[in-house]
């Protein structure tokens, strides 16, 4: 196995993610969006035999001003079938060859259970527990994810659905998409929670073309919007990045009617896996409710290692 920093194409990378629902922070798009707001990203190719057989993303950061953090969020992305051997002896030449000056620490947060990962990171220290989100098979067909959702949620879909004064969209919505930036910026403002800058959906959409890169759900009622979703598109997935609801939105249940039309349109246009993001039944009970309801399969990483 060898290791190539940076010289990997955007089309084979692409390629690369085409052949498998493949997470958002892989992607070239998240990787070119966060760099046009100043983040440094350092992108490394892994061949056997002369054939690609991972890639890995890492966003790095300075600390103090002398110490590097150079982070492979949700990755390295692997060839299927790769042996956990060879993964292994990938994550050695990484962070070997990470072309970032000492000092600095290379840290991996695999896309998956800590159950599939035990070999591939077996002599890396575990440093941080791993997060949880639902995370929704699209290929199935469509009676077969309504008969998942759970009996409340579709009851709730059920009624949304039966609202005439709900007018509902699904579609690549330039203008949408603004106007749902914008309550999202004064929602956090108001609940005093922070995420990826706003300014990271533009880029995003700018490093996607010339494909939209994203679909807005968006619900209106006598004209006002009342309630929206936003979902990033990467390669064969699609992951939820920020949804609000006003009042008359959340009692019309237009979340739930907004999320079931997203699922449906994206599995129309071929989206295999729709990430819903993160879940926590502590902090965010609610949410977590709302998101399981769809009878997603819940899925806790790894966690994030290091050497």
């Amino acid at each position: 196995m060898n290791v190539e920093w940076n010289t990997l194409p955007r089309t084979a990378w692409d390629a690369f993610h085409a052949a498998r629902p493949a997470p958002l922070q892989q992607s070239w798009a998240y990787g070119d969006a966060l760099a046009a707001l100043g983040v440094r990203i350092e992108r490394a190719a892994l061949h056997v035999d002369g054939q690609l057989a991972g890639v890995a993303q890492f966003i790095v950061r300075r600390v103090a001003g002398y110490l590097a953090l150079a982070s492979c969020g949700h990755g390295p992305v692997w060839a299927a079938q790769l042996p956990a051997a060879q993964r292994a002896e990938g994550y050695r030449l990484l962070r070997r060859s990470l072309p970032v000056r000492p000092l600095r620490i290379a840290l991996f947060s695999p896309d998956t259970t800590l159950e599939a990962a035990r070999e591939e990171t077996r002599g890396l220290w575990r440093v941080m527990t791993g997060t949880s989100t639902v995370r929704i098979d699209l290929q199935q067909p469509e009676p077969a994810l309504r008969a998942a959702l759970d009996g409340k949620w579709r009851n709730r879909l059920v009624k949304a659905q039966a609202d005439a004064r709900l007018d509902v969209r699904c579609n690549a919505d330039r203008a949408a998409c603004e106007r749902l930036l914008a309550h999202e910026q004064a929602q956090r403002a108001a609940r005093r929670f922070h995420g990826l800058p706003t300014a990271f959906v533009p880029a995003f959409l700018q490093a996607s073309a010339p494909g939209p890169g994203f679909l807005v759900a968006s619900a209106r009622i006598d004209r006002a919007l009342e309630a929206g979703m936003l979902f990033l598109l990467h390669g064969r997935a699609a992951t939820y990045h920020v949804g609000w609801s006003g009042e008359a939105g959340r009692s019309a249940n237009a979340h739930n009617r907004l999320l079931w039309e997203a699922m449906c349109t994206l599995r129309d246009r071929g989206i295999a896996e729709l990430d819903l993001g993160g879940v926590n039944g502590d902090d965010l009970p609610g949410i977590t409710r709302f998101k399981l309801g769809t009878g997603g399969r819940l899925l806790t990483f790894a966690g994030t290692f290091h050497r």
